[in-house]
């Protein structure tokens, strides 16, 4: 009886504590929402988009999100409202904010398609995919963005491909065409990678099959030699001396200085750190 009578008297407590809880936090957001109301309050469109302006050049974007947004949601139909559409999908990919920024974009492509800013909205996508694999670390220490998802890589590519395709006389097309060749230049380095993994564990067909996929996917890029090298050494072992010899001697005709020595299985310290530690065998 005694501990029913405890276990009773906990619950009470606790779901008082509970409540006093919810009860605080209802109140600590209502002052909140309070004091924003206080400190907007007599501001008009222009006043909004100059303070979030302010923010955003002060690189302070997680309030010039709230402030940008607070523009539109005031003034959907004001003079900024547009504009503020696209500097929040600005502030939101400064902000490390990517999916954000990509509904931003797209909301401001499917709202305003004919407005003179859109095809900086398609060039924001790609640069926000372009940078959407870009880690914390990769931020301060050398890396291989070739061994990345490839997918974001894609995404940026077709987004910039779109761009020139809609507007070839934009202004960005000239960046977008050199972040195009980067990235092009990255996903047949990836496929590199993916044949040299079937080599290390010799699996040679797959990995010959890679190499071909690269050289008829990704001509004049630094990842042909890799992959001729690749089909050598895999028709090799395979058996296939005719085909390595063919691989060979096309290598030579391409590279005919010796050119850059295609060392694929040249391994960076983090590579071969992993391999002593017997990973991903």
């Amino acid at each position: 009886m005694r501990l029913v009578l405890v276990k009773t008297v906990f619950i009470a407590s606790l779901a008082w504590m509970l409540q006093g809880c919810e009860t605080l936090d209802a109140f600590m957001s209502k002052d909140s929402s309070a004091s924003k109301e206080e400190e907007y309050a007599g501001w008009d469109d222009k006043m909004f988009h100059e303070k979030a302006k302010e923010a955003l050049d002060n690189k302070n974007y997680q309030k010039a999100v709230t402030l940008y947004e607070a523009l539109e949601s005031r003034y959907p139909f004001g003079d900024y409202a547009a504009q503020a559409q696209l500097n929040v999908a600005f502030a939101y990919y400064k902000n490390d904010d990517p999916e954000a920024a990509l509904a931003a974009a797209d909301r401001f492509i499917k709202i305003h398609p004919r407005n003179p800013s859109v095809d900086y909205a398609y060039y924001l996508k790609g640069l926000i995919n372009y940078n959407r694999g870009i880690g914390f670390i990769d931020r301060f220490l050398p890396t291989d963005s070739s061994q990345r998802d490839p997918g974001p890589a894609k995404d940026s590519y077709d987004n910039f491909q779109e761009l020139i395709r809609r507007y070839p006389n934009s202004q960005y097309v000239a960046d977008a065409k050199q972040r195009m060749i980067a990235l092009r230049n990255n996903m047949a380095m990836y496929e590199v990678h993916v044949a040299d993994f079937y080599m290390r564990r010799k699996a040679y067909v797959a990995a010959v099959n890679r190499a071909n996929y690269i050289i008829k996917e990704y001509q004049r890029t630094p990842a042909v030699p890799f992959a001729l090298q690749i089909m050598q050494d895999g028709y090799r072992q395979l058996g296939m001396d005719e085909l390595a010899a063919d691989a060979e001697r096309i290598y030579t005709l391409n590279y005919p200085a010796g050119a850059p020595q295609a060392n694929y299985k040249d391994e960076g310290a983090i590579q071969k750190v992993w391999d002593a530690m017997g990973l991903d065998k």
